[in-house]
């Protein structure tokens, strides 16, 4: 028995010091890389998310040019992915106007990191409809009338047409993607004036409300579906769209403090519950919630708009509770804007600007749209451009390339790190799990902008020209 024990234990340690030595070698040809991969975007389409020459790294030297300094020492918060909401119109279209074929290769665009594909990391979904779904709808709709307090007639039967089918089909490409549900409306008996559209959450069915949000992560969870998290209410200031409800900051504390909190925690469930999901005009919303311990307890963090207020406000929250996680969930691009300035816009305020303050997180609006901005409900929008328009030729459109430039590189579990930001240059960096550096830059002024990127004593030199995006992968 001992002789045969030595042997086996001295073969182990040499697996183990191969390993060792392969992982430091891993490392150390990674901080020997002799070039630097460049994607580029212009504002013209001249070029859009392709891949330039590589650039050459040096011993830096001295040159005129403004230089920005990389920092992978410093670390910040730890990225989740970026994304799109996938609606149930999204869904539709990808389902239901693509062959087969099509559908497969869209997806993978979409999903993979392979060949030409962006790699989208996480989603976005509506509890129920959304105003980018053909039709208003709950998961326990009811005869006028009537209620269903104990979720009896619960059923995510209506999304087995298309969004499950085309979740299945992304799991198989990212099993690791990342899901976010989102509600517009509880049921409608459990408002206050009965309709799709406005309304309060009436207070005798916040017990029955919080248990349709268990009905629903574990029936998605039964089709191999994982929510991540949930947050309370889309835009719960906004109680105009269709569907929508109207919630104050109290009363979302109060559903989550008696009711939400405490069920998931009954019934085991670990799905992250996320505050407000609307504008960065009101922090004092979030920020009440957090504020109230016995709420707090239950809350992993707070999701952002920016319809309205600044990308700062983000970094506000989360200095006032460091503990807790910011997000940010939604942004549209309009049918009628212009590629090059939406693309600098949301560069600049989402991929470059919420991620320096602190979001884990950047999702853009709507996946996929038809040729006409659809479907949407009677008074949801009609002029939101998806990622993609789904037509007799795929189109892509700002909302693609902007999640491009991070998604393909910026990788889950990326931590961003230190950069200066310069006038005319804003910037953001992320070390990814795999030891690469990663940086976004924009050239934010009004003429070609030289420039360095240093990393200790290396650098590279590049120009951007006015209003183009360059992704730099290290």
């Amino acid at each position: 028995m001992t002789n045969r024990l030595y042997p086996t234990l001295a073969c182990l340690f040499l697996i183990a010091g191969c390993q060792s030595m392969k992982s430091n070698v891993k490392n150390i040809l990674a901080d020997e890389k002799t070039s630097v991969d460049f994607w580029l975007t212009n504002p013209d389409r001249s070029a859009a998310f392709t891949q330039q020459a590589n650039l050459l790294i040096k011993d830096s030297s001295f040159n005129n040019n403004p230089n920005i300094d990389i920092d992978f020492n410093k670390k910040y918060q730890k990225m989740d992915g970026f994304g799109a909401t996938l609606t149930g119109g999204s869904a539709f279209v990808i389902n239901q106007k693509l062959t087969a074929s099509r559908r497969d290769s869209l997806l993978k665009e979409l999903f993979s990191i392979e060949s030409k594909g962006i790699g989208i990391s996480y989603l976005r979904l509506s509890i129920g409809a959304s105003d980018m779904s053909e039709k208003p709808f709950t998961y326990d709709d009811m005869p006028q009338g009537q209620t269903d307090t104990a979720m009896q007639y619960f059923t995510i039967n209506e999304e087995k047409k298309d969004l499950i089918p085309v979740l299945k089909q992304i799991l198989k490409l990212n099993p690791k993607i990342k899901i976010l549900g989102s509600p517009w409306s509880p049921p409608i008996w459990m408002k206050s004036n009965n309709s799709f559209i406005g309304g309060k959450l009436l207070s005798q069915y916040y017990a029955s409300y919080a248990l349709y949000f268990v009905k629903y992560i574990r029936a998605m969870k039964q089709e191999g579906i994982e929510i991540d998290a949930i947050t309370i209410q889309n835009e719960p200031e906004n109680p105009k769209n269709n569907p929508s409800l109207d919630m104050t900051a109290d009363e979302q504390r109060d559903f989550i403090k008696y009711h939400l909190g405490p069920v998931f925690k009954k019934e085991g469930i670990d799905t992250k519950i996320i505050l407000f999901d609307h504008n960065c005009d009101h922090p004092e919303y979030p920020l009440s919630i957090l504020n109230d311990l016995e709420a707090k307890k239950y809350i992993d963090g707070s999701a952002f708009h920016l319809y309205l207020g600044d990308i700062d406000v983000l970094s506000k929250v989360h200095d006032t509770h460091p503990d807790r996680n910011v997000y940010f969930t939604e942004q549209w691009t309009s049918a009628h804007g212009q590629f090059g300035g939406d693309v600098a816009w949301a560069v600049k305020n989402l991929i470059i600007g919420a991620s320096r303050n602190w979001s884990k997180n950047v999702l853009q609006w709507n996946l996929a749209t038809d040729e006409n901005f659809g479907p949407h409900t009677e008074g949801g929008c009609t002029e939101c451009l998806g990622a993609v328009t789904v037509g007799a030729e795929i189109k892509r459109n700002p909302a693609y390339y902007i999640i491009a430039h991070a998604s393909k590189f910026v990788r889950p579990n990326s931590v961003r790190i230190a950069s200066n930001m310069l006038k005319g240059l804003p910037n953001v960096a992320f070390l990814t799990p795999d030891g690469e550096k990663v940086v976004i830059v924009l050239n934010d002024s009004a003429s070609v902008q030289n420039f360095n990127i240093k990393i200790g004593s290396k650098m590279v030199t590049t120009s951007l020209a006015a209003g183009a995006v360059g992704t730099y992968v290290w």
